[in-house]
């Protein structure tokens, strides 16, 4: 069952909303420094706000990364880099203080009453393919059924989201859907390509899969295949197997010389529980590894319903088994960007013996894998603007401008 839903997230906004007033008020008065940066993330040291931490610190601003956990300050210490816990008064005080505001998910990446009056940068975390913010209906999910609270909700979502000064888009196509996504101008959304993938230019395949086998154990050689479904709002995955579709994967698995990585989504792990007896199937989650962009190389497939992994692993580019047991219930209920079989095509998958099949032929039938890796070369090469690792260098120079055009209109009122 998954961990988290906008319904519930939702229902603690309205519980949170005293502070979010205080903080708002606050931040009107505490004046903002001319060159604190905060960087925070979700998935702890990574995304697109640890290369662009990389790219800041290179240029010598002055920058603190907020944690959200005892286990994201390690690794910031490992990191050499200095942070602070993003809750309480320490938390809040850098917040609002800092110039510039990093995040990859949302507020809560650092101090979420802070950020009024920050130059707020959104970095997000993958292209979308399913609808989200503004677009998707789950979104201003009301926790209870009161006459006005979703409209309400909705309200205060565009208000928010309206604090962001910069959110890179990884294409011209991508753009579009961040415009309508978060409310904002074309302006604010620059083609510059994403942060999070420039670890992906220069990727070593060997390393990654060593990394790889260091957290799941030694494969001996076989072909490693990432299965990565999507959050579903908080509800289990319905594509977990029974003991029967376990038996027909294990199957496809030995008889291709493959062992399957799962990395069930970090705010919707499902209960995937291999028939005992089999090391043919291993687990790569969040708690073993919260950013998974880096050791992608690793991979020699990937199966996926509607993460944006399916865009992330086109720079490879990864043959794609395209798995959807629930599109059309997904479609009404989340939504698309376009047409999902535009996307994945009229093969895709809807249940565990079809994937197995089509995953038997990829990795042993070198023309369909070849055709496959052709389909994601031509995805990549319209929706990446950029494949020379240097988005985080781009944003960077957005964000510099972006500072200089606000001193002068300050300094013109």
């Amino acid at each position: 069952m998954g961990s988290f839903s906008f319904s519930s997230g939702n229902a603690a906004q309205v519980l949170r909303l005293p502070l979010h007033v205080l903080g708002l008020v606050a931040t009107r008065f505490i004046p903002r420094s001319r060159d604190l940066w905060v960087f925070g993330s979700a998935a702890g040291i990574g995304e697109g706000a640890w290369a662009l931490w990389q790219v800041a610190a290179a240029n010598g601003e002055h920058a603190v990364w907020l944690t959200g956990s005892e286990k994201d300050a390690a690794a910031a210490r490992r990191a050499g880099v200095p942070s602070v816990p993003k809750g309480g008064v320490r938390g809040f005080w850098l917040t609002a203080r800092a110039r510039v505001v990093v995040v990859t998910h949302g507020a809560g990446d650092v101090n979420r009453y802070g950020t009024a009056g920050s130059f707020l940068v959104q970095l997000w975390h993958g292209i979308p393919l399913k609808r989200l913010g503004l677009d998707s209906p789950v979104t201003a999910k009301a926790p209870v059924n009161l006459p006005g609270l979703a409209p309400l909700l909705r309200y205060a979502y565009r208000r928010t989201q309206r604090r962001i000064c910069l959110l890179p888009a990884a294409s011209h196509l991508v753009r579009g859907r961040l415009e309508s996504a978060f409310g904002l101008s074309h302006d604010r959304i620059p083609v510059t390509g994403e942060p999070r993938v420039d670890v992906l230019a220069d990727g070593s395949a060997a390393d990654a899969r060593a990394s790889v086998e260091a957290l799941v154990g030694p494969t001996s050689g076989a072909h490693l295949v990432l299965y990565a479904p999507t959050w579903r709002d908080g509800a289990p995955d319905p594509a977990i197997p029974g003991p029967a579709e376990w038996a027909t994967i294990v199957e496809a698995l030995e008889s291709a010389n493959a062992v399957l990585v799962i990395r069930s989504h970090p705010l919707g792990a499902g209960e995937y529980a291999p028939p005992p007896g089999t090391d043919r199937v291993r687990r790569l989650g969040a708690d073993l590894i919260a950013d998974v962009t880096p050791v992608l190389p690793a991979f020699d497939a990937l199966i996926t319903d509607y993460s944006s992994l399916i865009y992330d692993t086109a720079l490879i580019p990864l043959p794609v088994v395209f798995f959807a047991p629930d599109e059309r219930r997904y479609a009404v209920e989340r939504g698309f960007y376009g047409r999902y079989r535009d996307l994945a095509g009229e093969d895709a998958a809807t249940t565990w013996g079809e994937v197995a099949r089509r995953l038997a032929i990829v990795l042993l039938d070198d023309s369909e894998r070849a055709r496959r890796i052709a389909r994601a070369q031509d995805l990549s090469s319209r929706v990446h603007a950029y494949r020379d690792g240097r988005n985080a260098e781009r944003v960077y120079r957005a964000i510099r401008r972006g500072l200089a055009a606000s001193r002068t209109t300050k300094g013109k009122e």
